[in-house]
């Protein structure tokens, strides 16, 4: 018989509803994962064991009441360290901000609450969310459970890892740049980038984000089963915080015409694609046709442009101060040498400067709108590349490629589309994946699509911490 952290959400809550197992037993379950494990990875960095055991009382105490349980009574979460959990530090990953208590949750954050979620930890990540590894000054480095010698990908790396390994059902985190895909790629789980406007970015006043971060940033969930990222979503997209892109769309869009038609993206034009990244996106595309989708292998429009945009616009529009301190009087030295290193090769992917780049991304939206008014779907890379050893990008010879590696990521973020990142199998011992992407606001195409291929693909997690190259466990 499974553990309680075995079980998805949606098969928590139900057990709960049931009142099979009590909030109580839930949580301290997987407060007891945490205690086993994340000594070996690294990923929660703040247990919030007293505030959930006690959060869990009260709602069990109401439940015996004759109180309705909500759709997610019980279902512990983890929450990145830089998104705002009332009474719990906001710190980015980095250390000056350590005592920076958040006065109140982030919307999307006091929605998952209203719904039963409790929170049972933050979660690491790379200072400001600017590394697509996970480790910083203040907490550390993070592991990947698969391989210690790999990256659990950034920046949303320590819920990646959390959920991975049973530590949660569900992680929160956040994706300007790929950042829950990644990591939802190199640890064996899933992630839904959603698009821009569905999930309030923050309510907190006097801390409004930059625009590069307001125009290409979502929150989103983690989790190990398609249908636990679909269950929180609905339960994180109903509050406008104040957020002037937020957008009260329909969860469920029309039906579509069958069979629904999916692009293959194998090309990112430049860099080429590792071939177990090919073979994982030919796997994808040979169970969406086995799921009746009708799939066919396409270029994506104007995707290295789309790349330089992305860039010019976070390079120009992501500094929340006029005048910016010098990185190394916040940063860890290790951080330092990976700015120092990738710095270069970010500076040339800007390509050549646009005259107005916001013109520019109107252009390639209206492009891809036309492409994917015939193919509603898109199935892609994450990265050209699997989980990159760890210290590959501090190598500036090696992070020149990094950015036409993340093309299909980025693209996703510049154009505000949704995204769901789904595993596919593992080679080489890592965990492989994909992304199905949709037209703007049809998060539930791209999930019905990851259902689809998670359907077919042996399940990956939750797993124990490996044995690293050397023999030592993680």
């Amino acid at each position: 018989m499974a553990q309680l952290w075995e079980l998805d959400a949606g098969d928590l809550a139900r057990l709960v509803r049931d009142e099979q197992v009590s909030r109580r037993e839930v949580v301290q379950a997987h407060l007891d994962r945490i205690d086993a494990v994340n000594s070996r990875v690294n990923a929660v960095t703040v247990v919030l064991g007293e505030e959930a055991l006690r959060a869990a009382d009260t709602a069990d105490k109401a439940l015996r009441e004759g109180e309705a349980a909500g759709p997610l009574c019980g279902v512990p979460m983890t929450i990145k360290e830089n998104v705002d959990v009332a009474g719990s530090a906001t710190t980015l990953g980095i250390a000056a901000l350590r005592d920076a208590v958040a006065p109140c949750d982030a919307p999307h954050i006091a929605e998952l609450r209203a719904a039963g979620a409790i929170p049972v930890g933050r979660t690491n990540m790379p200072e400001f969310g600017m590394r697509w590894h996970t480790g910083n000054g203040l907490r550390g480095a993070t592991r990947n459970p698969w391989s210690a010698g790999h990256t659990p990908g950034g920046s949303s790396g320590g819920d990646a890892v959390a959920v991975a390994t049973g530590m949660a059902p569900v992680g929160m985190g956040n994706d300007g740049a790929g950042s829950l895909r990644w990591p939802a790629l190199c640890c064996g789980v899933c992630a839904l980038k959603p698009s821009l406007g569905r999930v309030a970015q923050s309510g907190l006043p006097g801390r409004p984000a930059p625009f590069a971060f307001q125009l290409l940033g979502v929150h989103g969930p983690i989790a190990r089963r398609v249908s636990d990222l679909r269950l929180a979503f609905e339960h994180m997209c109903g509050r406008a915080g104040g957020d002037p892109w937020y957008a009260p769309v329909a969860l469920q869009g029309p039906p579509m015409a069958t069979p629904i038609r999916v692009s293959v993206v194998m090309d990112q034009q430049g860099g080429g694609v590792h071939p177990e990244v090919t073979d994982a996106v030919r796997r994808a595309a040979g169970l969406l046709a086995d799921a009746g989708y009708l799939v066919e292998e396409h270029e994506a429009p104007a995707l290295t442009r789309a790349g330089e945009i992305y860039t010019q616009i976070m390079s120009d529009h992501s500094r929340a101060h006029e005048e910016q301190p010098p990185v190394e009087t916040l940063a860890s030295d290790e951080f330092v040498r990976f700015w120092a290193a990738y710095q270069p090769s970010w500076e040339r992917a800007a390509g050549d400067r646009a005259f107005d780049p916001m013109m520019e991304r109107a252009a390639i939206a209206r492009a891809w709108n036309d492409w994917m008014s015939r193919t509603p779907l898109v199935l892609a890379p994450i990265c050209a590349s699997p989980a990159f050893p760890v210290g590959a990008d501090l190598d500036p010879e090696w992070l020149a490629g990094w950015p036409a590696a993340l093309r299909m990521s980025v693209v996703v973020n510049l154009l505000g589309l949704p995204a769901v990142a789904v595993p596919t199998g593992e080679a080489g011992g890592l965990p492989q994946g994909v992304q199905i992407i949709g037209p703007r606001f049809r998060e539930d195409l791209c999930l019905d699509a990851a259902a689809e291929i998670e359907a077919r693909t042996p399940r990956l997690t939750p797993i124990d911490p490996r044995l690293d190259p050397t023999g030592t466990k993680c």
